[in-house]
Order: C-alpha cells, then structure tokens, then sequence
C-alpha cells in the first residue's frame, strides 16, 4: 500500500492507524500547492479532487477520504479494537464521532486556512470551534478516550484535527480534558513514529 499524504494534514490520522496495525506501507509526500508527487508526476491524475490522503493498493486501485481509509485499514488488520466489528454498537459511536469530527470540526478548521476569508468571517469560525471544544472536552470527563478505555480510529482523527488549533488561534488552554487526551495521545508510539516519518518538529 501506498498512503499520499502532506505532513500535519489530516492524512496523519490513517497514517497513525497504519502504524497501530503494523501493515506494511509506502509514504508519498505531495506538494499540495504546486499537486506534485516527488517524482514529479501530477497528483491530480491520482486523485482528481487534489486532497490527502489517498491509499494506493497492490493493485492499483485507490481510496480518499481519511474516515474510509482509517476503516478500511482497521478492518483489513482485523483489529476490532479500532473498530469493533459489524453489528456491535460499540462500532457505531465509533462511526458517530467520525462523523462528527469530519463534518463539525474538520469543515469548520477548513475557512481558517483559506486566505480569502476575511478576518471577521475567521473570527465566526473560530467562536464557533471554541464551542464546539467545550462540548467535546464535556464528553472526555473521566474518559482516556473518545468513547471509553479504548483507543479508536476517531481517535487519531480528533488527535490531528485538534493540533491545528493553536496555529490557526483557537485557544483550548482552558480546557482541561481535551489537553490531557492530547497529551496522552502525543505518548502513543505510532504518533511518534508517524511524526517523525513526516519530518515534524514534535518528534524532537
């Protein structure tokens, strides 16, 4: 397998799954401001919408979007402790924080990227997230992780997305559970592993 990604991106979340599992995998760095792979090949004609992460298999055929590869990979390992199996309700508050990730925190970091949004439209978006954390640190209370003692694949989504925050000024200081889970979770062995594949700094 092959995993496109770009250092820090959401893509570091399937990476971080694929390092738990153990499978054996390519990284490939795009550039995503020029779509370039290292060879120089167009990323587009690999993944026409632009975006890591993109999972190459054996055979040639690819899956995007990070949720389906992290289940995917989780699934292909049989590791039922990143995803329980089909039919266990357990699977579906996995499923149900994927979701909410992708769709209220994921989406919502996306404006504060882009430099044609202005600063008040920013500031909407970055009260919005603050709130959105204040929920979020509620449902961590007395929890290790997202939905009980065990570790998931929501969990590394939460873990990457919510490690933008202080760059992009969305001040979580204040809130004490989600900074222990992301203090616990920068203690995991595949996030080391996946930083410092990814050339971060944190991997100092």
């Amino acid at each position: 397998m092959k995993l496109f990604y770009s250092p820090g991106a959401c893509s570091q979340a399937p990476h971080i799954i694929l390092r738990e599992t153990g499978a054996a995998f390519t990284l490939v760095k795009v550039d995503l401001g020029q779509h370039r792979t290292p060879e120089g090949g167009n990323y587009y004609e690999l993944n026409p919408k632009g975006q890591v992460p993109l999972l190459a298999l054996d055979d040639g055929t690819t899956l995007s979007e990070g949720p389906v590869i992290a289940q995917y990979i989780a699934e292909q390992a049989d590791r039922q402790d990143l995803l329980p199996p089909v039919g266990n309700f357990a699977r579906y508050k996995v499923l149900e924080w994927q979701n909410y990730i992708t769709s209220e925190l994921h989406k919502s970091f996306s404006p504060l990227f882009d430099p044609h949004f202005d600063a008040a439209t920013k500031a909407l978006f970055i009260e919005q997230l603050g709130k959105k954390y204040k929920w979020v640190d509620s449902r961590l209370q007395g929890l290790p992780y997202l939905t009980g003692e065990q570790f998931t694949v929501a969990d590394a989504y939460l873990f990457v997305i919510t490690g933008w925050a202080p760059g992009l000024g969305v001040d979580l200081a204040g809130l004490a559970n989600v900074q222990a889970f992301l203090g616990r979770m920068a203690q995991r062995d595949s996030v080391k592993a996946a930083w410092e594949a990814e050339g971060l700094a944190k991997a100092a």
